[in-house]
């Protein structure tokens, strides 16, 4: 697997008062203080690719957390179905374009973190939008996309947080150039979006804000992020597992926690 993600020592000024009254509850907890983890996390820029059911929450989370800068991608517009579960919209936001809106949701809740919209994420423009960021987070609904994202990562040495819901169920896990969605995943499955295979709407949530939590302890050093391991989780019996994962010379195997 590939070393933990960790920002160079920002060279900007320090937490100003108000930051630190803003983040005071998060530099409250010792291991988070203790890493300089607010620190890392302001000077750090994270590219969220899709800004739906996972990207609403992975991007409101961040940007209440004080990471430095998000890029939101995406190019699909808001649907009045997409209501029940992407809670970053209102009513009045249907017809607008998803990134815009989420951008300027984020950007509401945190000035200090900057906010930018950016187009869907293709073959043209991956490395680019890429090159931007020091964490990917992968909050597509399909492969074409998520293997995108992960063939890139991967020839490039980098490492992504991923995960996916539908129905009543969801994954996370972080991924890296030895370990990744090719290894989980080496065919795409049925690929069946929300808007197909329905999905219940505090699923996205749990799991973008999932995968909010993995890509803070990434950026800040802070605890175990899932690193070789797969989140999973049932929402019908609350159940949840983590499966070790293992590289394609060795099956599968063993599962933590219950």
């Amino acid at each position: 697997m590939t070393d933990p993600v960790r920002p160079t020592t920002p060279t900007s000024p320090g937490l100003t008062r108000t930051e630190l009254r803003r983040y005071s509850r998060q530099l409250l907890v010792p291991e988070w203080l203790d890493a300089g983890a607010q620190e890392r996390v302001r000077a750090a820029s994270v590219l969220v690719v899709g800004a739906g059911g996972l990207g609403g929450p992975v991007c409101l989370a961040l940007a209440g957390a004080g990471v430095g800068r998000l890029i939101v991608a995406d190019d699909d517009t808001v649907d009045l179905s997409n209501l029940h579960r992407q809670t970053q919209f209102t009513l009045a936001d249907v017809g607008r374009a998803k990134a815009a809106v989420t951008a300027a949701r984020a950007q509401a809740i945190n000035p200090f973190v900057a906010v930018q919209a950016a187009p869907r994420l293709n073959a043209t423009n991956v490395q680019v939008l890429l090159a931007q960021a020091d964490l990917i987070i992968d909050a597509t609904d399909n492969f074409e996309t998520r293997y995108l994202i992960a063939d890139t990562c991967a020839a490039l040495g980098r490492e992504w947080v991923w995960g996916a819901a539908s129905g009543t169920s969801g994954m996370v896990s972080v991924f890296g150039p030895h370990l990744g969605l090719r290894q989980l995943f080496p065919e795409a499955g049925d690929d069946l979006s929300c808007d197909e295979a329905g999905v219940i709407g505090p699923v996205p949530a749990v799991v973008g804000n999932l995968m909010a939590l993995e890509a803070l302890k990434v950026l800040g050093g802070v605890g175990e992020p899932l690193r070789g391991r797969l989140w999973t989780f049932d929402a019908l019996s609350a159940r949840t597992r983590t499966l070790n994962l293992r590289p394609p010379t060795g099956p599968a195997a063993g599962e933590e926690g219950g």
